[in-house]
């Protein structure tokens, strides 16, 4: 079950990013029951690769850029987990995912929003015992 709710939070992140922004998108259709038809495997595929950068990547980067974490108070995070949303894109085109992130600055806000949105889910959700 925590798998579960793990892959669908970050697909929930990844759906509201690709919506609020332009620069991060799914190819397909970009309306109606065809486009929800036609997205739902790849944005799964996407919150899966997603998943496993964040959970086998990036700690290991936060570890060796602590020093430069606290020196900046906390804001490398924010490109940390833009570097981690880039590289998720990279990896879901190198296996024909279809799924772009245009730039930096749409990464770090596209980080934001799967954040926040993921926060939202995780609280929505009853506490696992």
């Amino acid at each position: 079950m925590r798998f579960i709710t793990w892959l669908l939070t970050y697909a929930a992140g990844l759906a509201v990013a690709a919506w609020l922004l332009d620069g991060i998108w799914f190819e397909g259709p970009r309306n109606g029951q065809a486009e929800i038809q036609e997205k739902i495997l790849p944005l799964l595929l996407v919150a899966l690769i997603l998943g496993l950068v964040s959970t086998f990547i990036e700690p290991v980067i936060k570890l060796l850029s602590l020093p430069f974490i606290i020196l900046t108070l906390g804001f490398l995070l924010l490109v940390i987990n833009a570097l981690m949303l880039l590289l998720t894109a990279k990896l879901a085109g190198a296996v024909d995912v279809g799924f772009h992130v245009d730039g930096f600055w749409n990464a770090v806000a596209g980080s934001l929003i799967i954040t926040i949105v993921g926060w939202g889910v995780r609280s929505a959700l009853p506490a696992e015992r």
